[in-house]
């Protein structure tokens, strides 16, 4: 049995701003990811997993999920062959948080996943080619999806755009956008590229941020602590959202017409810094 990391495991998933991917086909790997500052881990049996180990893998997920670990897991696209057996091995599994569907192009792809799992559980709906980005709305309106993520990698392959971040900001935008449609949280971004310094991935976050994504696939556990700070308020936010509060505790008056905005924008930030247990950080 792994011990999840207290704090990440507290966190709703809605708020999760790293998401750890972990080879399913390396089960000793599981334990150590669940401890580690990830807000939220997916067990990976799609991209990281050669055709002739998605069965073992898919054991190895199915066995951890029923002997006391948790977390979320991708699975293989509907039109492979291993998306209904992905998809029945997972539907008993009680550490399942949700799944993440690779692949995802249309709304129907996402409803009838769920539709095979136990009800309520949340789909993640990874969207990585071009068809995908411009169904986005209509994805992130689907019964059954939770939040909208971003495969870049493939996306790139598809469209054949580059990585430069003016390059990628339509389908960041429109991911944004149709997550706030589909009344979803933050959309979630792909990942800092394998290998990257903390520096690149703290620059990488940052387009993430502007974009209005709220959240940031992971490669390596060493990335998570770039992807989390910068996605958490900073100590400006957070000192100017307390000083905000207090006076507005003590009886400052409105004032103008933005006086409300920022105090409803500031008690938000209240709110993430609590939820990420930054105020005693």
């Amino acid at each position: 049995m792994a011990f999840r990391n207290r704090r990440a495991a507290a966190l709703p998933a809605k708020l999760s701003r790293s998401w750890l991917l972990v080879n399913a086909a390396n089960p000793e790997l599981f334990a150590p990811s669940l401890a580690s500052e990830a807000d939220s881990v997916i067990f990976d049996m799609e991209a990281a997993v050669p055709d002739d180990q998605k069965s073992q893998a898919r054991d190895a997920v199915v066995n951890a999920l029923s002997t006391g670990m948790t977390a979320w897991v991708r699975v293989n696209g509907i039109d492979t062959e291993y998306w209904a057996d992905d998809l029945a091995a997972l539907s008993e599994a009680p550490g399942l948080r949700g799944i993440m569907l690779a692949m995802t192009e249309k709304p129907e792809q996402v409803t009838l996943s769920a539709m095979r799992l136990r009800a309520g559980t949340p789909v993640l709906a990874l969207i990585e080619s071009a068809l995908g980005i411009e169904n986005a709305t209509a994805i992130a309106s689907a019964p059954g999806t939770f939040r909208l993520a971003f495969g870049v990698n493939d996306f790139r392959k598809d469209t054949g755009v580059s990585d430069d971040p003016l390059a990628l900001a339509y389908a960041r935008g429109k991911l944004v956008v149709a997550s706030r449609v589909g009344k979803l949280p933050g959309a979630i971004d792909g990942p800092p590229p394998a290998g990257s310094t903390a520096e690149i991935v703290t620059n990488e976050t940052k387009v993430t941020a502007s974009m209005g994504m709220t959240g940031k696939l992971s490669l390596s556990s060493d990335h998570v602590d770039g992807i989390n700070a910068a996605l958490a308020p900073s100590s400006d936010e957070m000192s100017w959202a307390m000083e905000l509060l207090e006076a507005h505790a003590a009886g400052a008056s409105v004032g103008d017409g933005s006086y409300l905005p920022r105090l409803a924008r500031a008690q938000k930030i209240a709110d993430l810094a609590d939820s990420y247990g930054l105020w005693n950080a």
